[in-house]
């Protein structure tokens, strides 16, 4: 990807510069201070899942700089949760909306109990606050516990509820990820934002996505070129549902196509295989648009 841009040489450089094999100050503090967390994973047959999963600011706890711990539930109704065993790869997105400020990371899952792990860190790298609309967020209830949710639906198509939601959605995260082999696997999960319906569902249920300029990193489309799994998730704050789904992408370099969307310098398909709704799965948020 980074050849195609005329970047490689250059990001070759910054690279080197800026991804980790562990957490910075910095970045320690700032997950401590999260409500939220979102994360990649990858189940046994191969399929890659995005979630959300909420808790109490502190939920995040990093003892060193080589280790984060993540203080939430078995949740046997996230789909993700069964990439969540001992010894499986995950990726892991730290972001504030209202700071608009984002940290990630990717290791290998230490549990041994189920009300959380450790995660021992492979990379960990910061990102730019582009795309991300800045919004405050006030849940409802203590995230720490959950409430009496509605019933998962497992759905056929991108219809009804889901597909309004994909509508009127300003972001959403993506989990991709490249390796075979579940214990050296690199998981990657990212935010993609945008205008209010920048993702486009089709008349065939893919969706396309506009792929705007960036830091130039990669990490998504460039583990789309090597494996085309991949998992979305997006979230509709104010009631706290979750809409997950799996399948394939494909980068599509056509840019007279890319131009049909503004600003875009290149675009990527989804075409989902399973899709999840699951109703009330989040407190609900009162949402503030700050930006």
């Amino acid at each position: 990807m980074q050849h195609e841009a005329c970047v490689a040489e250059r990001m070759d450089a910054m690279g080197r510069r800026v991804i980790r094999s562990h957490l910075i100050e910095q970045h320690r503090l700032f997950y401590a201070e999260l409500p939220f967390v979102v994360l990649g994973t990858v189940n046994a047959s191969g399929e890659a899942w995005a979630t959300v999963r909420a808790g109490q600011p502190g939920f995040l706890h990093s003892p060193d700089s080589s280790q984060l711990n993540v203080s939430i539930p078995r949740d046997r109704a996230d789909p993700a949760d069964c990439g969540m065993n001992d010894g499986d790869a995950v990726g892991l997105l730290g972001i504030q909306l209202e700071t608009r400020r984002r940290n990630r990371l990717n290791g290998v899952i230490s549990r041994h109990h189920e009300g959380g792990f450790r995660i021992s860190v492979m990379e960990s790298f910061g990102n730019c606050p582009r795309y991300i609309n800045a919004r405050t967020l006030e849940f409802s209830r203590d995230p720490a516990k959950s409430s009496a949710a509605e019933p998962i639906e497992e759905l056929e198509t991108l219809t009804g509820a889901a597909a309004r939601l994909i509508q009127s959605a300003d972001s959403f995260f993506v989990a991709s990820y490249i390796g075979d082999q579940r214990d050296v696997r690199r998981i990657d999960v990212s935010h993609r934002g945008g205008k209010a319906g920048f993702a486009k569902l089709e008349n065939n249920g893919a969706l396309t996505i506009p792929d705007y300029a960036g830091n130039l990193f990669f990490n998504t489309l460039g583990n789309f070129l090597v494996n085309p799994r991949a998992g979305l998730v997006f979230v509709d704050w104010e009631q706290g549902d979750l809409l997950q789904m799996t399948g394939r992408a494909e980068v599509v370099f056509d840019t007279s196509e890319a131009a049909l969307f503004e600003g875009a310098e290149r675009l990527w398909r989804f075409l989902p295989a399973r899709i999840i709704r699951r109703p009330g799965s989040l407190p609900r948020a009162s949402t503030a648009r700050t930006s």
